[in-house]
């Protein structure tokens, strides 16, 4: 596909004006920010387990929020212009807070008069709720982040990924401590989750905070404006779309496979299948902890090396 012509000359970005990386590790600490809710949720598998022992809950926890995702992105196909990147990203990430932070304050709500309000069963939907909401958030940020991303150079959407990545280690690391610190007993598997997920929302509301800092760099505003010379929001068209999806299709057709096959085993079927007399609750965290080591390894190998063939890359 030939590159789209411009009358309008591309500036050079200012010597030095990214001489610290500032930009980058923002992007990268956008892309934690993205997927850690998803990754505070599967990963307290154990909390919720013990909280709804009726429910399969990493396997509704997955179909909602997938779900949700996919239902904001399509939206975001159609209404791109309506919300401006900013408003995009800090309501997503806004979003995000508020829903990490429902299931300690439905144990505060739930426990802190001595008296249960409500069933199990009405806690557990409230719950699933704030599940919509965080998968609502992630499509809106993903999105919004990645999509932009795409448009600036290629070290930003390295950075974007490497960051979803290490999200999940972040996330099983924090999740491992909090179990370990405290005794084994319900009271103690209580306290940690709720700290860990108070601690989750804290770096959250650190991601909105970079989020606006990212807009006040020069570079990313010369970026920004550079990029609206090269690729016009208005000009999209059927036509490109399909010259765009004919040359990515099979790459597209990889990641899609992976996604697919990840997924339909991970977090649900490893969470609730899979389980060991050795380990006992702490297995299924084990499990998802080395998943998120071995996807940060691999996404991160890619600032390091990018392999020439992408059909190479994609199926191996």
């Amino acid at each position: 596909m030939e590159p789209l012509k411009t009358s309008k000359q591309v500036i050079t970005p200012p010597a030095g004006s990214d001489k610290y990386k500032i930009a980058y590790i923002l992007h990268f600490f956008l892309g934690a920010g993205n997927l850690l809710p998803w990754n505070a949720l599967i990963t307290a598998v154990d909390y919720f387990g013990y909280l709804y022992p009726n429910h399969h809950t990493e396997k509704v926890f997955s179909v909602v929020y997938m779900t949700s995702s996919l239902l904001v992105l399509v939206l975001l196909l159609i209404f791109r212009n309506n919300l401006s990147l900013r408003l995009r990203m800090n309501l997503g990430f806004s979003m995000f807070v508020v829903s990490l932070m429902a299931t300690p304050m439905m144990h505060w709500i739930w426990h802190g008069n001595g008296q249960k309000i409500m069933s199990s069963d009405k806690a557990y939907y409230v719950v699933v709720d704030s599940v919509l909401i965080c998968g609502s958030a992630d499509g809106l940020i993903g999105g919004s982040l990645i999509g932009t991303a795409g448009k600036l150079p290629k070290q930003y959407m390295q950075a974007v990924f490497a960051g979803t990545a290490s999200s999940g280690v972040l996330i099983s690391i924090l999740r491992i401590i909090t179990k370990a610190s405290l005794p084994q007993t319900p009271q103690g598997l209580q306290t940690s989750a709720q700290f860990y997920f108070i601690v989750s929302s804290a770096i959250l509301v650190g991601c909105i905070i970079c989020c606006n800092l990212l807009h006040q760099l020069p570079i990313m505003n010369h970026h920004y404006t550079n990029f609206q010379y090269i690729l016009p929001i208005h000009t999209s068209s059927t036509h490109k779309f399909l010259q765009t999806f004919t040359k990515i299709r099979f790459p597209g057709l990889g990641i899609f496979t992976i996604y697919t096959v990840t997924l339909s085993i991970f977090p649900g079927f490893l969470a609730e299948n899979i389980k060991s007399n050795l380990l006992k609750d702490w297995y299924p965290i084990v499990l998802i902890a080395t998943y998120n080591v071995s996807d940060f390894v691999g996404k991160s190998l890619t600032g390091i090396y990018v392999m020439k063939s992408i059909g190479k890359a994609t199926w191996g």
